[in-house]
């Protein structure tokens, strides 16, 4: 297939591993970077804004979020990135890739500045400006997922793509220990420098005036790392794939690629205009259902599924800590100190579970496949939530506690070595390059529904039907997982136009006519 494919694409595919590759997964991963960073830190910085803004006179226990305002906080940014995953995906099949991506980092760094800048003189308009920044920084966070999946899949070359996709998805857990290790920082800062005593010695002393600022350095350092690449990404030329055979522009291609690649390439205008005759089918035709439906299906579903088991167990984790006793009650400690233990511990899980599965996958993509990795990923996720919930009163006794985080560690672990991070790169790779955005963005946006559900369902099973019944659903929810995986082709060692078909469609016509 490669003999009748464009020189400048095949030349891609079969470039050896330069420094290129590795600037393309910097300014690509550095989107992923502050997006984890800033879906992340929010979560660490709840309970102070509740100490801040909710404290009332006379509680027995510090002052906490309400309910409905914790569900926004936490939430709002979820469904600016599940609307910007679709908008943007689409926008970079029609703008191209490059164009959009300037668009959508500067929204990132602008929001998360904003969001830290969050004003009002009463609690309800500090929290409903915050939730509105935190709204359209969720939306630029969305164009981010299609566009750099698909930027780092044209520009990478067969034998590493899974990697190179695998490690700009990884930069998330690099994020996530940023987010945890800054705001161990600025909480210590503070902390050293305005002494305070534990809420049960002085409730009102307890909480600093100077703790506002706390939780408003935290968000906006999100801005620094995508300010820090924002050159960089302009700098980047268009992907060869969008150009040619998008754009149809076969001569811009070759000359693009001739200077990141340092060879000469010929245009070949006259061949890309005989493949692409009759190979223009859109999203809504029965050519696409009939070739890449249950395709589409099956990185929707698989991302569905896991974002909801993925986003509950983020969940239990604060609770978990309590738990085990790795935070204690929040009555004995002051605001900066909680923010500090709070921030050790889930810095804790993201360095020894989080970040080690992202890792393994980029090192295990391309030898095992995606298909495997994500089977496996989700099999084991179903034997562990089973072993967590099927005696579940065994794990809450004190001796036992220990036994319960090693568990619930290895269902991180195997989520982000399996399909967190192949369910990101396969919808990458299958889909013809007129399309490919606008379907990761739309499998991506089935995943924020999915966290959506997993975030705030599962908050409220919890509560309802107790923790045991929810982590049995949420094994089961993994167990469909791994069927789902079934419909989801393997796309290792082949280049991008073969696994979309593509190229079959290029010889045929070139056949015929």
């Amino acid at each position: 297939m490669a003999k009748d494919q464009l020189q400048v694409l095949n030349a891609l595919d079969v470039a050896k591993t330069q420094w290129y590759h590795f600037t393309a997964i910097i300014i690509a991963g550095m989107g992923f970077f502050t997006d984890a960073y800033d879906l992340f830190c929010i979560s660490l910085v709840t309970k102070l804004l509740g100490r801040i803004y909710y404290h009332k006179e006379g509680a027995a226990t510090p002052g906490t979020l309400p309910s409905n305002v914790s569900a926004a906080v936490n939430g709002v940014a979820f469904c600016g990135t599940l609307t910007g995953q679709l908008f943007f995906g689409w926008l970079g099949d029609k703008m191209g890739r490059k164009r959009v991506y300037g668009m959508t980092l500067l929204l990132m760094v602008i929001c998360s500045v904003a969001s830290g800048l969050s004003f009002g003189h009463d609690p309800k308009s500090v929290m409903a400006t915050l939730c509105f920044f935190r709204f359209w920084l969720g939306f630029g966070i969305g164009g981010d997922y299609p566009l750099s999946a698909t930027i780092m899949s044209e520009y990478a070359n067969k034998k590493t793509r899974g990697a190179f996709i695998a490690a700009v998805f990884a930069m998330q857990g690099f994020g996530i220990l940023a987010g945890g290790m800054v705001t161990i920082i600025v909480s210590a800062a503070f902390k050293a420098k305005y002494t305070a005593p534990t809420y049960e010695m002085d409730a009102n002393g307890s909480t600093v005036p100077e703790a506002d600022y706390v939780w408003r350095i935290i968000l906006m350092f999100g801005a620094l790392p995508g300010l820090l690449t924002y050159y960089w990404r302009m700098k980047m030329p268009e992907t060869a794939r969008y150009t040619a055979l998008v754009a149809k522009n076969a001569k811009q291609a070759a000359a693009d690629m001739s200077k990141v690649l340092q060879v000469d390439l010929e245009a070949e205008q006259e061949k890309l205009e005989q493949q692409n005759k009759g190979s223009d089918f859109g999203l809504f035709t029965s050519q696409f259902l009939h070739r890449h439906g249950l395709h589409l299906l099956g990185t929707t579903s698989t991302w569905f599924l896991l974002d909801i088991a993925f986003y509950s167990q983020n969940l239990f984790q604060k609770d978990i800590f309590s738990a085990i006793g790795w935070i204690p009650k929040a009555k004995t400690m002051n605001a900066l100190e909680e923010v500090y233990r709070i921030a050790r511990a889930q810095t804790l899980i993201a360095l020894c579970s989080t970040v080690p599965g992202y890792w393994f996958t980029v090192a295990l993509i391309d030898k095992m496949g995606r298909f495997k990795i994500q089977l496996m990923g989700f099999f084991f996720m179903t034997v562990f939530m089973f072993a967590l919930a099927i005696p579940y009163h065994h794990w809450t006794l004190p001796d036992n506690r220990i036994g319960f985080v090693i568990i619930y560690s290895l269902t991180f672990f195997f989520a982000n070595f399996g399909p967190n991070a192949t369910t990101f790169v396969v919808p990458a790779e299958i889909f013809p390059a007129r399309l490919r955005s606008t379907c990761h963005g739309i499998s991506a946006a089935s995943g924020k529904a999915g966290a959506i559900v997993g975030a705030f369902g599962f908050l409220y099973a919890a509560d309802g039907i107790g923790v045991k019944k929810t982590l049995i659903i949420l094994g089961v929810i993994n167990l469909l997982g791994m069927l789902f995986t079934f419909l989801v082709p393997e796309s290792k060692g082949k280049s991008l136009e073969e696994i979309s078909d593509e190229a079959d469609q290029e010889n045929g016509i070139e056949t015929q006519s």
